[in-house]
């Protein structure tokens, strides 16, 4: 049976993925918006979800952070080596078993929150400004809907 030549034409560069290229396009600005709003904490974009984690749920285990920011170990180990380097973070070891880093906000860590609250506040702001509530929602489930497909695709 033959396949309509819209569907054999193989997907190919950034004509072929459009919707691809444009959430590459949005998470590179984003990203690099984050960056330059960050600069002033001196925190690099990530490691502000690190500490909001760690400010939500209080001291948790390395592995833990690694499960809820949907990461790697060697990057979260960096990320945490830097918190930690900057007086931030501190690791112990658990209690209950040696083999185990617990990961908890210092003082200076804590005194953070309101600029990283404030620059995260901001992020949002610039990110839907001059959209409707209508277009927030729609991106809204849009983006969900994409990542509940891309979830589904990498199990």
């Amino acid at each position: 049976m033959d396949m309509p030549e819209e569907e054999s034409k193989q997907v190919t560069g950034l004509d072929g993925g459009s919707v691809s290229h444009a959430i590459f396009r949005v998470a590179r600005l984003h990203k690099s918006l984050a960056g330059r709003l960050l600069r002033e904490t001196g925190l690099h974009p990530g490691q502000e979800l690190v500490l909001m984690t760690l400010w939500s749920g209080g001291p948790q285990r390395q592995v833990d952070l690694v499960a809820s920011l949907e990461s790697d170990a060697p990057t979260m180990t960096r990320s945490i080596s830097r918190l930690e380097k900057s007086g931030l973070v501190r690791r112990t070891p658990s209690l209950t078993d040696r083999r185990v880093m617990i990961v908890e906000v210092t003082e200076a860590g804590l005194a953070l929150r309101p600029k990283v609250d404030r620059m995260w506040s901001e992020l949002e702001r610039l990110t839907i400004e001059g959209l409707s509530e209508e277009q927030r929602s729609g991106i809204s489930a849009s983006l969900g809907l994409l990542e509940s497909t891309l979830e589904s695709v990498d199990r």
